[in-house]
């Protein structure tokens, strides 16, 4: 994520920001020029300073506070670049959901950023109602005179469900031990379930399938008996050698997925640290090898060797700093060679290569 600020007074700006703490001007994202811009009032609409010869209108989820991204005064629809992809919200009149969904809302955006900045194909359903994507944000089902429902996180034909349960704090905590995963987060689910509607659109049906089948094996094999299998035996004990986690290792389109996901982990957090100049110099004998900086845009580096030059580097670095604050690591996980091939053959996907 690129680091922003007020084009007013000059305050650095995050990118979930509505409003300038130091100026207390509106704040607003341009998605076509992937920029957070401070907006002066122009009748009923605004004009960034970023781009003063446009008069724009705030999303309609802004109303909710759920959005802080900008659209053409001419288009035809009421929401965002980032929220048009939403078919079903939950019940807003629950206090609860309000203050879920809009947490949900963030990390999609973000997500929504990532794609954008990757130049990624991404339609709506209304703008390809067979391939289109989708989003359902659901609640479980508790109450009632019907059976109690439980909502899956889960992904079918470019429709993305996630349970806006998990945008509780406590009960995703409590579901990623329950699951015995190192990392869960809203962001990680929308990262990982997006690698499966971008596998349908770049890998099914093109050249890229032969190498895929190659390195992550034949996703003919029966999905749901290789889910069964994995969830009664677990990950094979020298998973860590050729997996990015162990839940990679239940099926060619799941390690499809969690590469994907750890891919836009990877190139997104290095924009941040390139954003704020990070550089790793580690004042020991042997850290030569531990050096980096991150002075190239990760988003349209050339190769994945210059990203993970830059990026094991920095998760060093940054998991000793969460371990100094009595933290977890940030980047729980082990990059192997056979793991490195995979990011490699994803990044050469997404470039187009």
């Amino acid at each position: 994520m690129k680091l922003f600020e007020c084009q007013n007074c000059g305050q650095p700006i995050y990118f979930e920001n509505t409003v300038c703490e130091r100026c207390g001007l509106r704040l607003g994202f341009l998605s076509d020029a992937m920029t957070l811009s401070a907006l002066k009032p122009d009748g009923e609409r605004w004009r960034p300073l970023a781009a003063p010869d446009r008069s724009l209108r705030l999303c309609l989820n802004a109303g909710h506070e759920a959005c802080n991204w900008l659209l053409e005064t001419d288009d035809g629809g009421d929401y965002c670049a980032a929220c048009r992809f939403n078919r079903t919200i939950p019940d807003l009149a629950v206090p609860e959901n309000l203050l879920r969904w809009r947490k949900i809302e963030l990390a999609k955006h973000h997500l929504v950023y990532s794609l954008l900045k990757l130049h990624l194909p991404l339609k709506s359903r209304t703008e390809d109602p067979e391939n289109g994507l989708a989003f359902d944000f659901l609640a479980d089902a508790t109450d009632g005179p019907g059976p109690a429902t439980t909502v899956l996180t889960g992904h079918d034909n470019g429709l993305i469900t996630l349970n806006v349960a998990e945008a509780d704090d406590a009960e995703r905590e409590r579901r990623r031990t329950e699951m015995g995963e190192p990392y869960r987060t809203l962001l990680g689910h929308f990262r990982h379930e997006i690698g499966h509607y971008y596998w349908d659109r770049l890998v099914r049906d093109t050249p890229a399938l032969e190498s895929f089948r190659t390195l992550f094996g034949d996703e003919r094999e029966d999905y749901g008996e290789a889910l069964k299998r994995h969830y009664a035996n677990g990950a094979p004990a020298d998973w860590r050698e050729r997996f990015v986690s162990s839940y990679a290792t239940a099926h060619p389109w799941e390690d499809f997925a969690e590469t994907w996901a750890h891919y836009l982990h990877i190139i997104d957090t290095l924009e941040t640290a390139r954003s704020f100049g990070i550089r790793i110099r580690p004042r020991i004998r042997e850290g030569a090898e531990l050096q980096a900086e991150v002075d190239f845009n990760p988003y349209q580096s050339g190769t994945m060797a210059d990203v993970i030059d830059a990026w094991l580097p920095l998760t060093y670095a940054i998991n000793s700093l969460n371990r100094s604050m009595g933290q977890p690591d940030l980047y729980p996980f082990i990059l192997a060679p056979a793991v490195i091939e995979k990011l490699t053959w994803m990044h050469d996907l997404v470039h187009g290569r």
